[in-house]
C-alpha cells in the first residue's frame, strides 16, 4: 500500500506539485498580461478611447460612418 504524504494540504498537492503548479500559473499569467498590454497599446494607436480635441462629436462621426457602411452592405 502506497503512503500518501500530502500533509493535510488544502489543495491536496504535495509541496513539489504546488511549486510546479505555481511556476506554470505565474508563467501563464505573465504571458497573458504581456499580450493584453500589447493588445491595448495597439488598439489605443488604432482608435483612442479618450476623446481628442474634437471631443465626443468626432466619435459620433465615426459611429455614423460605420453604420452607413454596415447598412450599405445589407442592400
Amino acid at each position: 500500500m502506497a503512503v500518501d504524504n500530502r500533509g493535510g494540504s488544502l489543495s491536496g498537492l504535495t509541496e513539489q506539485e504546488a511549486k510546479v503548479f505555481h511556476s506554470l500559473f505565474m508563467t501563464s499569467f505573465i504571458i497573458f498580461t504581456v499580450i493584453a498590454i500589447i493588445a491595448h497599446f495597439l488598439v489605443w494607436n488604432w482608435r483612442p478611447w479618450l476623446p481628442g480635441p474634437g471631443g465626443y462629436a468626432a466619435l459620433s462621426d465615426g459611429v455614423s460612418y460605420a453604420m452607413n457602411v454596415l447598412t450599405s452592405l445589407k442592400a
